[in-house]
């Protein structure tokens, strides 16, 4: 194999196909890059690890077609730090020789062909802006456990009626659900998915500054329990978490008692605030009274803070507590200049949502639920 290709080209591809490579592979070969040159002119990279593929092709002077596997990483930290010339690889015996310049590396090829079989690229199912969809993502994502103890819940449901997406993610603390529209190959399409949370936040955020991303799923995902993702020469699979996922549809609250509209950017910043005196997992008071939100933190002999905030509050005034960290996950998420919360008690589930002024429409595109915490006393 021989082939020459630009610095930044090699570079960019070898970082994205190693990005999710184990560092502690449970078979050596699972830590290469596949690198496959075809005399047509293009070079493909992929790696794979029986959880998460991901393929890259890229434009190449190939004098002579071949494939060989090499560590990833090593590859990766190598081509990175490369003078801004053009790269030449070419297998010599038992080596790749990575020339660049005055620059020389000799990387022990592994065995490729003690390599697993990639899954096949899959059909598209439909496509999504790629904006939209990395930033849905990562609304729903927040929410997902990133504990074992429940390995469903660390992933994200992924439900497709016609042209509606809706993803879900909870921890059993919190909810967040988005919903967005997508273009699907067939009007009538229906499939539901669970995918791995981190995999597919990582997923979203390396293609969707692409433009489109064409998403497969079902069987046109290219093997049974997989979801396949596409944007330019990028091509990605992931399994899929195996179970029945709980039906959290019904934690959403259908009325509220008191409702609160408050500037998001303020809240978050004052929420920060009065959680510094706070313990990790000792939360913040709000108390909502007309016109007005108190934010406390800390009882008795312990620090205390406490800020008060203009609201526009509409119902009876109602104290609740909230875990900081959740809370400021969800309001940080919204991407909107006004918050509303939605309450029905002290103890049951709050739900926040957001709109673009005081007096504006609700969007109800994304909602994220929130526990309330027990108060000692």
């Amino acid at each position: 194999m021989k082939f020459r290709v630009e610095r930044d080209v090699l570079a960019e591809a070898v970082t994205w196909v190693a990005r999710g490579l184990p560092t502690r592979p449970p078979v050596p070969v699972l830590a290469g890059v596949l690198i496959t040159a075809e005399s047509s002119g293009s070079v493909t990279l992929s790696a794979f690890d029986y959880e998460v593929s991901a393929r890259i092709t890229v434009e190449a002077d190939v004098e002579e077609e071949g494939t060989v596997l090499v560590l990833g990483r090593l590859l990766a930290d190598i081509s990175r730090n490369l003078p801004n010339k053009p790269v030449e690889l070419t297998t010599e015996g038992t080596k790749v020789e990575v020339t660049c310049g005055s620059s020389r590396f000799a990387l022990l090829q592994m065995p490729a062909d003690e390599y697993p079989t990639l899954p096949t690229s899959p059909e598209p199912s439909g496509t999504v802006d790629g904006s939209i969809f990395t930033h849905a993502v990562a609304q729903v994502a927040i929410a997902a456990d990133r504990g074992d103890s429940l390995p469903i819940l660390t992933g994200v449901r992924v439900e497709v009626d016609g042209e509606k997406m809706t993803l879900l993610a909870t921890d059993r603390y919190r909810l967040a659900m988005r919903e967005l529209t997508w273009s699907p190959t067939a009007s009538d399409a229906s499939h539901v998915a669970l995918i791995p949370a981190r995999t597919l936040s990582e997923t979203a955020r390396s293609l969707g500054a692409v433009g489109t991303i064409d998403i497969a799923l079902g069987s046109a995902a290219g093997g049974e329990g997989l979801a396949g993702f596409e944007a330019g020469q990028r091509r990605s699979t992931s399994r899929l978490l195996d179970g029945e996922y709980p039906k959290v549809a019904k934690i959403f609250p259908t009325s509220s008692e008191t409702e609160a509209v408050i500037a998001t950017a303020e809240l978050i910043e004052a929420v920060k605030r009065v959680a510094l005196v706070a313990e990790r997992t000792t939360p913040v008071r709000l108390r909502f009274s007309d016109g007005q939100l108190a934010i406390e933190a800390g009882t008795g002999e312990d620090a205390q803070a406490s800020e008060a905030l203009e609201a526009s509050v509409d119902g009876p005034e109602i104290q609740v507590a909230f875990n900081p960290g959740y809370l400021l996950d969800g309001l940080g998420a919204l991407g909107t200049d006004f918050t509303r919360i939605s309450l029905t008690g002290p103890l049951k589930a709050a739900m926040i949502t957001g709109q673009t002024s005081q007096d504006g429409e609700l969007d109800p595109s994304y909602r994220y639920v929130i526990q309330p915490v027990r108060l000692a006393g």
